[in-house]
Formats: structure tokens, sequence, C-alpha cells
């Protein structure tokens, strides 16, 4: 059954969103703002003849490739994969660049316009909450620092964004190490 990219042009028509549909590439591309950032590129794709969906953000994340804590930033972004619902975060070695998607096969089934606004609702959504924290992150965190401290800061916000109460977890085996009398060395 599958769909094709007039279905969801005319899905986008009746939100009065703008978009240059590309049939070459089988792709949509539209830009959306969210509430925190600017305009950004949104591309919808279909593959296998229409049976197979693609809604993704792509270059979203510039700068990150070379980053001193690229390693804790991809982390913070699979966390988020495995808190939110159909959003995944993907990262091209070769190039750095990291894109949010949607994807799935539709096969024997099509797409309405309902399941579509949800993906593309979901994808503005978890996008436009993420990326600016993110970024300030990486802003906070100095290039190609050697400062131990500035790691360990960088490890405990990230640990507190993706897992919040861990951190009072880990104290508190601390302190009742501590009352055992016994004190942490490398070989722990």
């Amino acid at each position: 059954m599958a769909i094709t990219l007039t279905q969801i042009a005319q899905y986008l028509d009746h939100h009065n969103l703008n978009y240059k549909l590309d049939a070459a590439y089988n792709q949509i591309i539209t830009g959306v703002t969210g509430d925190n950032l600017d305009r950004f590129v949104v591309v919808i794709q279909l593959d296998e003849e229409g049976e197979f969906f693609k809604l993704f953000a792509p270059d979203i994340l510039p700068g990150v490739q070379h980053h001193a804590y690229k390693e804790v930033i991809l982390q913070t972004l699979l966390g988020i994969s495995w808190e939110t619902k159909m959003l995944q975060w993907e990262y091209d070695a070769s190039d750095g660049e990291i894109r949010a998607i949607i994807e799935f096969p539709l096969e024997d089934g099509t797409l309405t316009e309902r399941q579509f606004y949800r993906c593309l609702t979901a994808l503005v959504e978890i996008v436009d909450t993420t990326i600016p924290k993110v970024k300030e992150i990486m802003m906070a965190v100095p290039e190609n620092s050697s400062d131990d401290l500035a790691v360990g800061e960088r490890l405990l916000l990230t640990i507190q964004n993706e897992a919040p109460g861990l951190l009072d977890l880990i104290a508190q085996a601390l302190e009742a190490r501590k009352r055992r009398g016994q004190t942490l060395t490398p070989e722990d």
C-alpha cells in the first residue's frame, strides 16, 4: 500500500506549511520553528517505493566531531533516545553529522495524516528541548581542556541530567563507605 510524496505534500498543505518537493531524492524538505530554536530543516524521505518512512532533522548539532567531550555528548543523546518514544539520534563518524530521526516501515499499510503529525510534532518538540541544552553544555566546557576538574564537573552535570537521583545514591554510598572506615583507592 505504502504512501507517496504527493500524499505527504497534501498533509503539509492542510497545515499551510511551506516545503520543497524533490522527487529525484524521494524527499520533501521543510523548515520548522520551535520555542527554543530558530528555524531548522526537516526532511521527509520515502524509501523502498514508499514502504519505508523517514523524518529527520539533518546536521542538527555541528561541532561535535572534534569536541573534547564528544563521547559524553553522544552518550547524552543516546540516553535521550532511551527515554523518548520514536526518536533516535544518529551520528555519522565520517563527517560528524548528528541528526534526529524517526523512521519505520509501512510495508502493507499507509501513513495517516494523524500519524504523520504525531511524528513531526515529536521530532520538533524533542529537538527543540534537547539541542539548546546540549549546546549550552558544549559551550560551558572549554575545548581541548585537560583540566580534570572541568572533566569531573561535566561528568556530574551529565549524570544529573541523565539519571536524576543517581548523584544522591553515589553520595550516600560514599558516606556509608567512609563510616565503615573504607576509602576509595585506585584499585577500587
